[in-house]
């Protein structure tokens, strides 16, 4: 049996993940998506972390997090230097991490409370 202690007012909690399948909430995504505590955006564009640009991580930004957790799929893949250049440019904290590990991470930041996002490739 698993307990996700879940903050009143917080929707966006992450209710499980196979690769492939995502759940935050009572919703279901088989795509891609970003997700804060208090946004989320649905069909977000890389399948796969080669995939990933410097355009696709925008959104994510623009949520200005104090932490952005990025999920690279089944596996702990990093994404260019370049594109790490972007997000160290941004003055943003990030890890990167597989996806379902970003998962875990993501609910326990954000039920303590902090200012946090996740762009998760569900690959």
């Amino acid at each position: 049996m698993k307990f996700n202690l879940d903050r009143p007012g917080t929707p966006n909690v992450v209710r499980g993940y196979a690769p492939g399948q995502l759940r935050i909430g009572e919703r279901e995504f088989a795509r891609s998506v970003i997700v804060s505590a208090t946004t989320l955006i649905e069909d977000w564009r890389p399948q796969h972390i080669d995939e990933l640009t410097a355009l696709d991580l925008e959104p994510a930004l623009a949520l200005k997090p104090q932490v952005l957790l990025l999920g690279s799929g089944a596996r702990q893949v990093f994404p260019s230097p370049a594109l790490l250049a972007q997000l160290y440019a941004a003055r943003i904290g990030f890890e990167v991490m597989d996806t379902r590990a970003a998962c875990r991470t993501y609910n326990v930041l954000v039920g303590e409370g902090r200012d946090v996002a996740a762009a998760l490739i569900i690959a």
